[in-house]
């Protein structure tokens, strides 16, 4: 017992998985956060998806009318999966290159510039700033989990 408790100190120990475990806690609760910014959008814009979800507003007939699209909600909802496609990869493949060894500035690098990148990509979508904004934020966000993923080949390949 006091032999794993000593591997699992020095995992928690080590200053990359810390920087790793930081940022991805970052990025995920902002992930986290886009649901509620969507309840948030079909509150105040009177547009559900579910008829059950609308009895505040009536019923009947009259609660079918909030039955709807709308465009602010699908922008953020858009914007939600656009979380998903790119934080779950970064998820893994960050705890992968954590594991790696990579040096911690390097490390550090790669997890703020994603971070970075995420929160200036949803505060585009939503806003909504001019493109190139949002479309260099996911780039540039996209290029830096391709770059651990190329880290985590070159340094563990086992082929």
């Amino acid at each position: 017992k006091s032999g794993e408790m000593a591997r699992l100190t020095q995992f928690v120990d080590n200053e990359v998985f810390r920087a790793f475990a930081t940022y991805a806690t970052i990025v995920v609760l902002k992930m986290m956060l886009m649901s509620v910014t969507t309840s948030y959008y079909r509150l105040t814009r009177k547009a559900f998806d579910n008829p059950e979800d609308t009895p505040s507003f009536g019923k009947g007939e009259n609660a079918k009318k909030f039955v709807r699209t709308h465009p602010d909600v699908d922008r953020v909802r858009r914007c939600h999966l656009n979380d998903l496609e790119n934080i779950v990869p970064f998820f893994g493949i960050g705890l992968l290159y954590a594991l790696s060894g990579p040096e911690l500035s390097s490390a550090l690098l790669h997890f703020r510039i994603f971070t970075a990148c995420r929160i200036v990509h949803t505060f585009a979508y939503l806003i909504p700033l001019p493109q190139p904004s949002r479309g260099l934020s996911w780039a540039i966000g996209y290029v830096v989990t391709f770059s651990m993923a190329y880290n985590i080949m070159k340094s563990v390949l086992y082929l």
